[in-house]
């Protein structure tokens, strides 16, 4: 193993039914925000998905050492239909600090996932998996469905915490990729 590496991804070809992504080698350390960049299609979702354990795995390997803990932000929303679950309890679940939300989530943590719109539940699963106590966070478009203003504050925390885990993240906004990536890796042609 690397000698540091939170993650390393040998020669990776994975996908579902048949391979969407690879070969692809990399190394994760603390400190980096790795932007994963490509087209449609090149397997940038498929990617963290292999990392998460969600995809198979035909050939190379995914290599953390033990005890490196993850925490995965997926691109498509819980399925919160009549679930009763809140903020506050989504942030427990996942041990997660609610301690620095922004004014304008706070007084939704009490509701219900299912009665937030698209950006609120967005941002809370983006925060429950950021302010977990992991060491390596994979985003999937987190800004989808978040104004400006929550991106930006998602863009400061992102950097704001970058010396205590390693994030990979996917996403099409080069805007937001430009002010939180210290590199990126692309996929695809």
């Amino acid at each position: 193993m690397s000698e540091g590496a939170l993650l390393i991804v040998d020669r990776l070809s994975a996908g579902y039914d048949r391979p969407v992504v690879g070969p692809i080698s990399f190394s994760l350390y603390r400190g980096d925000i790795v932007a994963v960049q490509g087209p449609n299609g090149a397997g940038k979702t498929t990617l963290l998905n292999a990392i998460a354990g969600g995809a198979r795995i035909f050939a190379g390997s995914v290599t953390r050492p033990a005890g490196v803990r993850v925490a995965h932000q997926q691109q498509a929303a819980l399925p919160l239909d009549n679930v009763p679950l809140s903020g506050l309890e989504l942030l427990a679940l996942t041990d997660a600090d609610a301690q620095g939300l922004p004014d304008w989530i706070k007084p939704l943590v009490s509701r219900r996932l299912d009665r937030l719109s698209g950006g609120q539940l967005q941002f809370m699963q983006i925060w429950a998996c950021l302010k977990a106590p992991v060491d390596i966070v994979l985003l999937d478009e987190p800004v989808n469905n978040l104004d400006s203003a929550g991106a930006r504050f998602l863009a400061s925390q992102i950097r704001e915490m970058r010396s205590t885990r390693a994030i990979l993240v996917v996403s099409h906004d080069a805007e937001f990729i430009g002010n939180i990536s210290t590199r990126t890796l692309h996929l695809g042609s």
